[in-house]
């Protein structure tokens, strides 16, 4: 059974996408089967994958909303060598619709379990919010990677999140955990960086990964290509 793990941050442009779209394409390099599964509206994972989001017969959307089986929505990405649950616009009207549903935060969950047993990892793209999406990761995810800038205001919201983590984890999900946190575009000549980073390590220690993502061309420019940086 595939390890599930989101990769989330309610703020936008910190480097969410980008992290999944690499990692699962790394993983893939290491011969593990890879899902990713693209939880944002703005589909950027989708694209940045290869897959063009305006042609899909069907979407994440459709696991979510209609039930359809994941199975017949996942696109394989070719060369990248992982498959991908892709996302367009109709995933913006989702968070109004499950409110109208049973089960509405289960929903994910139930879609992956069809199909998990394929895959090594299921890697999942959060949308730039903590809502019905988001909460649907969590409860379907084992464990959580939390990306962001080291930046004042990423503080806040890093306390949120992870707030939002331990109240699925205590309430739906106990499973769930964080399983570190991911420093990206990381520029170590700013002073505002280190100053986050050394708070970062004084409240999550360990949880804070040694590896981070600097500030790179290629990984900007490689979106627009359809192919991940790996």
């Amino acid at each position: 059974m595939a390890r599930i793990i989101a990769i989330a941050n309610q703020k936008g442009g910190v480097g969410k996408t980008t992290t999944c779209v690499n990692l699962a394409a790394s993983l893939a390099a290491m011969r593990q089967r890879i899902l990713l599964v693209d939880l944002d509206p703005q589909g950027n994972a989708t694209m940045g994958s290869g897959i063009d989001k305006h042609a899909l017969e069907h979407s994440v959307y459709d696991v979510l909303v209609h039930q359809v089986p994941a199975r017949q929505v996942i696109q394989p990405t070719g060369e990248a060598g992982f498959d991908v649950l892709p996302a367009n616009g109709d995933l913006t009207a989702a968070e109004v619709e499950l409110l109208q549903v049973d089960n509405r935060e289960q929903r994910l969950r139930a879609g992956l379990a069809q199909v998990a047993g394929g895959y090594d990892y299921v890697l999942i793209d959060c949308p730039p919010s903590l809502n019905m999406l988001t909460l649907n990761a969590m409860v379907a995810a084992d464990g959580v990677i939390i990306a962001m800038q080291c930046e004042y205001f990423a503080l806040e919201g890093l306390s949120a999140l992870v707030g939002t983590i331990q109240r699925v984890a205590e309430t739906v999900n106990p499973k769930l955990q964080i399983e570190g946190i991911l420093r990206t575009m990381y520029d170590p000549r700013n002073s505002l960086t280190n100053d986050v980073s050394a708070q970062l390590h004084i409240h999550f220690g360990d949880g804070v990964y040694c590896t981070v993502v600097p500030r790179n061309v290629r990984l900007a420019e490689a979106p627009s290509h359809g192919v991940p940086a790996m």
